[in-house]
C-alpha cells in the first residue's frame, strides 16, 4: 500500500491514472457489481462533471483482458472482497468510445468526427488483421475502415462487425462501453441536421448493441435519454437507471459521508456546513448526491464559491428558455425564491424536426423542465407515479451554486429573447435619420413587449439597460463610434454615438449623416416617490451640467441629438 499523501484528483478520468500516480480515489468499485449482475445493455444518463467517463474507464481496466494485467488496480478498494466478481476481471476485450468531443456545425463534420473514433477503435485491434482467422474479405473491410474509405452503411454497421472480430480473434465476448453518446445528437439539434445524425446512430448502436450474439455487456453514457423511437428503437435488452433510479444511486456523485471523508483528509480549512449548503442538493434515487467537480474544486481553492456551472453551456437549453413563455418564467420567479413547482416528469427526450425545416421537441413549455432536471440545474423531491402511470415531482434549485448561476448567468443569457436584427436596425435607422417622435414609440414599445420581470430584476437592473441600448445601437458600428462610460466635460455619459469621417453616409453636418447622439438613462428611484418626469427632468440637467456635449463639439459636429430615457421595469419614458 502507498502511504505517501495523495494528490487531488482534478480532471483525471482515466482510472489508471487515478490509482497509479496515487491520486485520491473516491471508491465507486462497487458500481463493477451493478454492471455485472446487472441487464445485458445499461443506459446511464447523467448530468456533466458527475463522474460518468471515470465510471467507464474504471470498467475498462477491470474488463480488459488483451493488455497489461490490471489486477493490482482493484486490490485496495471494495470490490476486492466480491470473489464472485473478481473472476470476471480480465476476462474480456474492451470496445471504448466516446462521444463527447463530437460537436460540429455541420452534419458531414459531425459524421468525419465519428469516422475518426471509430478508425482509431479498429486501429487498437490491427493484429487482427494479422490473423487467419478472419477471410480476407472482412480484412479489406477492415482495412476500409482504418483509412476512412469505407461508405456510410459500412461505418454504421463497424460497431458490430468489430465486436464479431475481436470475439473470433480473443474467444471471448467483448464489452462495449459508449461515454456521452448523445453529444453528436444535441449538436445534430441545434445546428440542424438533426436527421442525418440519427440516422448514423441508430444504426450504429442499434446494430452494436441489439441482437448482438457476440455481446457481453453494453454500458452506455449520456445526459439526456434521447426516445427509444428516435435512437434505441426496439432495443428491448437496454435498461434506463436515470437519477430516478434507486439502482447505482451512489456510484455518480458524491454522499454525505464521501465528502466528509476528502474534508477529513485534505483538511483545507472548509467546514463541511459550509460545503454542504453551498453544493449539497441533488437526489439520485432518495440519495443526497454533490456534483464532485465543485466538491474538489472548492477543497483545492479552499474556497466555496461557484465552480461546476462555469464548466459548459447547453444551447438546446438556452434555446428553450429563449422561447419560454411567461408561466415558465413565473415558475422559475417560485423557484429562485425558494419555492417549489410541480411537473410532469419524463425521461423520453423526443426531438423531431418541424414542417419549415427547422428543428424543435414537438412538445408543450413542460420538456424545458425535464431538460433542467437531466442536466443538472434542478433537484426533484416527491417523485410519485400516479394511478394512470403519469410520474410528477417537486422542483427546485439544488443549491447555493445553482442558484448563484441562475441569477448571474442563466436568467440574463438564457431567458432573454435575442433580438431581431431588423427591429434594431428599424429602430436605430429612425433615430440617425431624425425621425425622433418615430423612435421613441417604437423604442417604447419593443421595451414594453420584450423585457420581462427577469430581465430587469436584481440589484443592478442598470446594467441590463445598458446592454440593450449598447445591443440597440451595435448595428451603427460600421458608421458611428460607440462610447460607453467615458468622460465628457464634467462627468460620464452612459453612451454616446459619434459619426465617422470615414463612412459611407453624407458628409458631416448634412441632414442627417453627422448627427451625433447623446443617450443618458435613469432608473427611477421609486423609494424616493420620484416620478418619470422629474427622473426625466434630472436626467436632461445633468447633460447640461455635466457638459457631456463637448467631445461632439471639439470634432466639429453641431447637429446633436441628446435623449433621456427613464426606467421603471418594463415601463420606460424617453425625451
Amino acid at each position: 500500500m502507498n502511504n505517501k499523501k495523495k494528490k487531488l484528483s482534478i480532471g483525471v478520468s482515466d482510472f489508471r491514472e487515478v490509482i497509479k500516480d496515487n491520486l485520491y480515489y473516491v471508491d465507486k468499485s462497487m458500481f463493477i457489481k451493478d454492471i455485472v449482475e446487472g441487464m445485458k445493455v445499461l443506459l446511464y444518463p447523467r448530468p456533466r462533471r458527475f463522474g460518468k467517463t471515470l465510471n467507464l474507464s474504471m470498467l475498462k481496466y477491470f474488463y480488459d483482458c488483451t493488455g497489461d494485467d490490471n489486477t493490482q488496480l482493484f486490490s485496495d478498494l471494495a470490490i476486492s472482497t466480491e470473489k464472485e466478481i473478481m473472476e470476471k476481471q480480465g476476462k474480456h476485450p474492451v470496445i471504448f468510445i466516446t462521444f463527447k468531443d463530437v460537436k460540429s456545425e455541420t452534419g458531414d463534420a459531425c459524421l468525419d468526427k465519428i469516422y475518426s473514433l471509430i478508425s482509431d477503435l479498429y486501429q487498437e485491434y490491427q493484429n487482427i488483421l494479422r490473423s487467419d482467422l478472419i477471410s480476407n474479405e472482412n480484412k479489406e473491410y477492415y482495412r476500409k475502415i482504418i483509412s476512412k474509405n469505407a461508405n456510410q452503411n459500412d461505418f454504421e454497421e463497424s460497431l458490430k462487425n468489430l465486436s464479431k472480430f475481436i470475439f473470433t480473434y480473443y474467444k471471448s465476448n467483448p464489452v462495449i462501453l459508449i461515454d456521452e453518446y448523445d453529444t453528436p445528437i444535441h449538436a445534430g439539434f441545434y445546428h440542424g441536421y438533426y436527421d442525418k445524425i440519427v440516422t448514423f446512430m441508430k444504426g450504429f448502436l442499434g446494430g452494436g448493441l441489439k441482437d448482438n450474439s457476440y455481446l457481453e455487456k453494453g454500458v452506455i453514457t449520456g445526459i439526456l435519454r434521447v426516445s427509444k423511437e428516435s435512437i434505441f428503437s426496439d432495443l428491448n435488452n437496454l435498461y434506463v437507471h436515470s437519477m430516478l433510479s434507486k439502482f447505482s444511486a451512489d456510484k455518480f456523485g458524491f454522499t454525505d459521508d464521501e465528502v466528509i471523508d476528502l474534508l477529513e483528509y485534505f483538511k483545507p480549512g472548509l467546514t463541511f456546513t459550509a460545503v454542504k449548503s453551498n453544493y449539497n442538493g441533488y437526489n439520485f434515487g432518495g440519495i443526497d448526491i454533490y456534483n464532485p467537480w465543485s466538491i474538489l474544486n472548492a477543497i483545492y481553492s479552499n474556497n466555496t464559491g461557484p465552480h461546476w456551472a462555469n464548466t459548459s453551456s447547453n444551447d438546446i437549453i438556452r434555446q428553450m428558455c429563449q422561447k419560454s413563455n411567461e408561466a415558465v418564467k413565473q415558475d422559475l420567479k417560485i423557484i429562485l425564491e425558494g419555492g417549489k413547482v410541480q411537473k410532469h416528469i419524463d425521461e423520453n427526450i423526443i426531438f423531431k424536426p418541424s414542417l419549415k425545416g427547422t428543428q424543435n421537441l414537438g412538445v408543450d413549455n413542460n420538456t424545458i423542465w425535464n431538460f433542467l432536471l437531466m442536466s443538472g440545474y434542478l433537484r426533484y423531491d416527491n417523485y410519485i407515479i400516479d394511478s394512470e402511470s403519469n410520474t410528477n415531482a417537486d422542483l427546485s434549485i439544488p443549491n447555493r451554486e445553482i442558484k448563484a448561476y441562475f441569477i448571474r448567468k442563466i436568467i440574463p443569457e438564457w431567458f432573454i429573447s435575442p433580438p431581431r436584427t431588423d427591429d434594431f436596425i428599424n429602430i436605430a435607422n429612425n433615430l440617425i435619420s431624425g425621425d425622433i417622435e418615430v423612435f421613441k414609440k417604437k423604442f417604447t414599445d419593443y421595451c414594453i413587449n420584450s423585457f420581462s420581470y427577469y430581465d430587469v430584476r436584481g440589484k443592478n437592473p442598470e446594467k441590463f439597460y445598458h446592454g440593450f441600448v449598447l445591443g440597440l445601437f451595435a448595428c451603427l458600428k460600421d458608421t458611428y463610434n460607440i462610447k460607453s462610460n467615458r468622460e465628457s466635460g464634467l462627468g460620464r455619459y452612459d453612451v454616446i454615438l459619434i459619426p465617422t469621417p470615414n463612412s459611407q453616409l453624407p458628409t458631416l453636418n448634412s441632414e442627417w449623416g453627422g448627427r451625433g447622439i447623446i443617450f443618458e438613462f435613469k432608473i427611477l428611484d421609486h423609494k424616493r416617490g420620484e416620478t418619470f418626469e422629474q427622473a426625466l427632468k434630472s436626467g436632461k440637467k445633468q447633460i447640461i451640467e455635466k457638459k457631456y456635449v463637448q467631445e461632439l463639439q471639439a470634432q466639429g459636429i453641431k447637429d446633436i441629438v441628446c435623449l433621456v430615457a427613464v426606467f421603471k421595469g418594463k415601463e420606460v419614458l424617453i425625451d
